[in-house]
């Protein structure tokens, strides 16, 4: 329709298209953000790099639950202020979108 209207060619893949195809873009990224903290854990290991993911296998090792725990309530902190921050710029981007 905004073709039709003699609307500029980049106006419209950039206002029309590019609002809906970001989407589900930003949705992939933020569940990628999961997969990425499970990968630090075997990178982590694999190369013997200090980090948080491998104090955990070393806490799970030596049975420090209080050490996992706080470990995994860090990493699922992270992941839901992720998912908000993209369900808040999934609202920005579509308008349409509601919560």
């Amino acid at each position: 329709a905004a073709r039709a209207r003699g609307v500029l060619e980049r106006r419209v893949v950039f206002s029309h298209a590019l609002k809906n195809a970001l989407i589900p873009v930003i949705t992939i990224l933020g569940l990628m953000l999961a997969a990425l903290l499970g990968g630090a854990l075997l990178t982590e290991v694999t190369f013997s790099w200090p980090g948080l993911a491998n104090r955990l296998y070393q806490a799970i090792s030596a049975r420090d639950y209080p050490t996992v725990q706080g470990i995994i309530v860090f990493f699922s902190a992270i992941v839901v202020v992720a998912s908000i921050l993209i369900d808040i710029a999934s609202a920005y981007i579509d308008p349409r979108v509601r919560y």
